[in-house]
């Protein structure tokens, strides 16, 4: 019988961008581009959601360079896939703020067969963005950065969610992570389409990584608050 693992890992494999970018702007896909993160994200799925089990689903903005970006995995870095998955990664060992904090709500929720057992984390857009400073220096580029990025890519956002709302999750709530620009074009999509029946936003791992390090632990507890909600 085909698992919600299977079902994941054969979307990853198919995820595959052929529009058109506004100029300056490179798309991320790390499973086409790093056989690593096939194989790793392939192993976690495997590892984690081998079964029926609907999950909620968990919304970012879209991968970062240095957590889906090299894994494949949404909040996933290389360090804390091998330290807290227990999987190893051939790669270079570098973490991700957004990470971290996601670990850390991770290990109050009871750890990560508990946590995965019950969400499943994406991005509003599957795929990750990168530009050029004007010191030739790549950065991280999110789908709301430009009008015209947002509409080049906006069938295929709309596209890459309805398949994976067909894996059966569940549709009473989705959890958005970002209570800025993330929360307002998913909320104007979910009026338009109807995905869920309600969305809960919190703010973004790494927003509160940057800007509220040191109230951290209010945030992990309206995390584990919002869950509550819905478990």
């Amino acid at each position: 019988m085909e698992t919600l693992a299977d079902r994941i890992i054969g979307f990853n494999k198919g995820l595959d961008f052929r529009g058109t970018l506004p100029q300056g702007i490179r798309i991320m896909n790390p499973f086409r581009e790093n056989e690593t993160a096939m194989e790793v994200s392939s192993e976690f799925y495997r590892k984690y959601y081998n079964d029926n089990v609907p999950r909620h689903l968990i919304l970012g903005i879209n991968p970062g360079r240095f957590g889906a970006g090299l894994t494949g995995i949404p909040f996933t870095d290389p360090k804390h896939l091998r330290e807290h998955c227990g999987i190893e990664y051939s790669g270079p060992m570098v973490h991700e703020p957004s990470s971290v904090f996601v670990y850390e709500v991770i290990r109050a929720f009871g750890g990560e067969e508990a946590f995965y057992n019950s969400l499943y984390i994406n991005s509003v857009c599957p795929l990750g963005f990168t530009s050029l400073t004007g010191q030739g220096k790549e950065v991280n580029y999110n789908y709301y950065d430009s009008r015209e990025l947002t509409a080049a890519v906006m069938d295929f956002m709309v596209e890459s969610l309805q398949t994976q709302l067909g894996f059966g999750l569940e549709r009473d709530c989705c959890f958005c992570f970002g209570t800025g620009k993330n929360e307002k074009f998913l909320r104007e999509l979910n009026d338009r389409h109807g995905f869920f029946r309600r969305i809960i936003a919190l703010e973004h791992p790494r927003y509160i990584m940057q800007y509220k390090a040191k109230t951290k632990q209010a945030y992990i507890t309206k995390y584990l608050d919002a869950f509550q909600q819905v478990f």
